[in-house]
């Protein structure tokens, strides 16, 4: 098997993310930041250089493949704003249609700036995936 490379870090997530070029993207950065800190009480963690995530989870397939990746977390890309903050998204549907102006890839909503998002709603989205990821049994450890 595989290691992952994307791996906690000793980085603070703080100084990465005041280290922005852009001032208005670094302000969203630092904003979403504060809120998962609130919204989950756990506290930001670089994982590799260029993603800040909150809390872990243990997962084990049944292939045998298995890692560690953090329950929510954000990402600053040059084109976006990467949002990790969900599993799949058949149980949100509901809350995609309010949250504003996103788009979607495979498990991550992408955002321009946070003014084009309703921040509750993303509070619920994260908070419901919180709860969901209880449900899975190749989640093998919460934290």
């Amino acid at each position: 098997m595989s290691e992952a490379k994307t791996k906690p870090t000793q980085a603070s997530a703080k100084e990465f993310l005041a280290l922005i070029q852009e001032e208005d993207k670094r302000k969203d950065c630092l904003k979403i930041c504060a809120w998962m800190e609130e919204w989950t009480g756990l506290p930001p963690v670089m994982w590799g250089d260029a993603m800040v995530g909150f809390g872990k989870y243990h997962y084990k397939y049944a292939s045998g493949h298995e890692g560690d990746c953090f329950r929510c977390g954000f990402s600053p890309r040059k084109q976006n704003i990467s949002l990790y903050v969900t599993m799949g998204f058949e149980h949100i549907q509901d809350l995609l249609k309010q949250l504003g102006k996103v788009k979607t890839g495979k498990a991550c909503i992408y955002i321009k700036k946070l003014e084009d998002i309703n921040g509750e709603v993303l509070k619920a989205i994260i908070a419901r995936n919180f709860e969901r990821m209880k449900q899975y049994d190749w989640v093998t450890e919460l934290e």
